[in-house]
């Protein structure tokens, strides 16, 4: 592990490593890359052309087939974890046993169980554990986080919120539709960016209560996906392609969320927000993916309505979570407090969420996100 600088010294560089390849690997990489202070210096995935091609791109660097290699070092400061879901307790523990500060792609983990381990390691090791949410750093969401901290919107009480697609299942027969892999199907995919962001833009409220229901009405018929080229296992379609989810909050307020990779509407993708507060609201809509959305933010008294369109700026994504990724990991002052928790709070409700569904009935959750066990 790298050590601190002597006084009047400059600090050696932040040894970085990626585990996973793909999309999501190689925004982690390439941030790290144009960090200043920051080495790239390997890299693991399974696709041998693949890591061919990113060590040409990031060379010199050491390329590995197998994670547990990479882990093994022992001289990594900071290793990102962008693989899939299944394998993300595994690698991060790894990682923080070993003294290194984690990243990881979300969710945290299949399950808060899961993601309960990842944290109980950062908090042992004293390593930061940070999970990726971002979505919270575009521009049209900041916008909307600054109307709330602000007073504009006043008191946010109910927001609803969407993330929905007509033909979008990552991979049929993929990891992504296998339950074991995944831990499930849009919901713990996408909606728990919509569950993040719309909680962080809320001022983080305690969820109460979940009732949630799930379908799997095209997907187990081979539509709304294609067969992809993401590694798998030749699963059958075992998980949801909707889920619908009310929450309620403590203090009386209320969350709708609804989220699909396959559903028969109109194209193309949508995501977005609307919120509603005692001074005012907002509705943000994000059609194809755009770097901005349109975004209004409502106010007035009731009587004269005031609207303001906004131009919000692009965010900056996984580049502005890694950099403050790693200006945490420069102040071991904020260490304790950047566990995992959040992403394990957010796991956590996503679990209320399918029990319920399972169920078919409202769960309760207590302090720590936890379902509360009905008496019989």
């Amino acid at each position: 592990m790298t050590t601190p600088a002597a006084s009047g010294t400059t600090p050696a560089p932040i040894r970085a490593g990626v585990v996973g390849i793909g999309w999501a690997g190689q925004q982690h990489m390439a941030a790290f890359h144009a960090a200043p202070g920051v080495e790239l210096v390997a890299i693991a995935g399974q696709e041998d052309d693949v890591r061919t091609e990113l060590a040409e791109t990031y060379g010199p660097i050491d390329t590995y087939r197998d994670w547990q290699d990479l882990v093994a070092r022992g001289d990594l400061d900071v290793v990102s974890v962008a693989v899939p879901t299944f394998l993300h307790a595994p690698i991060a523990i790894a990682a923080l046993e070993a003294g290194a500060h984690v990243l990881s792609e979300k969710p945290i983990a299949r399950t808060g169980d899961e993601g309960q381990a990842m944290v109980d390691a950062a908090r042992a090791s004293g390593r930061v554990l940070d999970v990726v949410f971002n979505h919270r750093r575009r521009g049209d969401m900041e916008a909307i986080r600054a109307a709330v901290e602000d007073g504009t919107i006043g008191r946010p009480y109910h927001a609803r919120a969407l993330w929905l697609r007509r033909a979008g299942i990552p991979a049929l027969g993929s990891w992504f539709t296998n339950a074991a892999a995944s831990g499930g199907g849009p919901l713990v995919d996408l909606g728990v960016h919509v569950l993040d962001w719309t909680l962080h833009i809320m001022g983080e409220p305690r969820v109460t209560a979940v009732s949630a229901v799930t379908h799997a009405e095209l997907g187990p018929r081979g539509l709304g996906g294609s067969t992809g080229t993401k590694s798998g296992t030749g699963s059958a379609y075992e998980v949801e392609d909707l889920a619908a989810v009310l929450l309620r909050l403590e203090g009386g307020g209320s969350i709708v969320l609804e989220t699909s990779w396959a559903t028969h509407r109109a194209t193309p993708d949508q995501f977005g927000l609307t919120l509603y507060g005692t001074e005012g609201g907002a509705d943000l809509n994000v059609v194809d993916y755009a770097p901005a959305g349109d975004l209004t933010i409502y106010t007035g008294d009731g009587e004269e309505a005031k609207d303001t369109v906004i131009e919000a700026v692009e965010g900056r994504a996984h580049e502005a979570v890694v950099e403050s990724f790693l200006a945490t990991v420069a102040d071991p002052s904020t260490w304790a407090a950047h566990d995992g928790s959040v992403g394990l709070s957010r796991a956590r409700i996503v679990d209320a969420a399918y029990a319920s569904a399972a169920a078919g009935r409202e769960v309760r959750l207590d302090a720590d996100q936890r379902i509360i066990e009905e008496q019989a």
